[in-house]
């Protein structure tokens, strides 16, 4: 089983190296680092060449479309995603692999926001129990700890929405996922620590925008 890591950057300089030192350290080491660069105008891309990753550009502005491209290069049949502000546990990729012993098509699992006063896992697995109720018993995925398989993206990759203003895009792709019957497992013990920097920077947009946009992609989807 290999493994393919991609990490969609856009001016990431405060943040990509330490989130590729947590994945060089890993105790089972990833078979393949993509780092997208989203037309990154700082030295994010400089740092990322000190390590041993493919740097792959992406003209077209967006999350969605940076984590799309970097998902159509990839070589290995497991692909894992995160942001560049993420730091991993070691056994991360050791827990990915465990995982997709069984017949799964994704895989997700909370997230904990490192400089934050509270450090807990708590609040994304309520977001995950609560999403479940919304979707009548079914997972999704969070975007900075999130896993799918090769195949399974073959099959939903021309159905994902592109604008990130209407959607999440994890979420999105979680739906779609479903729709094709695709089976998507939380494991509680694959965590990824975050920066809880949107939420210092603009409080409105995490707990209003955020909200809002998720509404919206559940309306659009049902």
């Amino acid at each position: 089983m290999k493994i393919s890591v991609i990490i969609p950057v856009y001016n990431e300089e405060k943040y990509i190296e330490q989130c590729l030192q947590s994945i060089i350290n890993q105790s089972e080491k990833p078979d393949e680092i993509i780092i997208v660069d989203n037309n990154c105008n700082d030295k994010t891309v400089e740092i990322a060449k000190k390590y041993p990753v493919k740097i792959i550009k992406e003209k077209k502005q967006g999350l969605t479309c940076a984590r799309n491209r970097g998902f159509d290069e990839v070589k290995y049949e497991i692909i894992a995603r995160c942001d560049a502000d993420t730091i991993l546990p070691k056994n991360w990729i050791e827990t990915i692999k465990k995982n997709f012993q069984s017949p799964i098509d994704a895989l997700s699992g909370p997230i904990i926001f490192y400089n934050l006063p509270i450090k807990t896992a708590l609040f994304s697995q309520i977001y995950l129990a609560f999403m479940k109720i919304l979707l009548m018993g079914k997972n999704i995925l969070i975007g900075p700890n999130m896993v799918i398989t090769k195949k399974t993206w073959q099959k939903i990759k021309k159905k994902v929405c592109l604008d990130d203003k209407k959607v999440h895009e994890d979420v999105d792709l979680a739906i779609h996922i479903n729709q094709i019957d695709g089976k998507i497992k939380i494991d509680s013990s694959l965590i990824a620590f975050i920066s809880a920097r949107r939420i210092k920077n603009n409080p409105f947009s995490f707990f209003i925008e955020y909200p809002l946009r998720l509404i919206k992609t559940l309306i659009s989807h049902y």
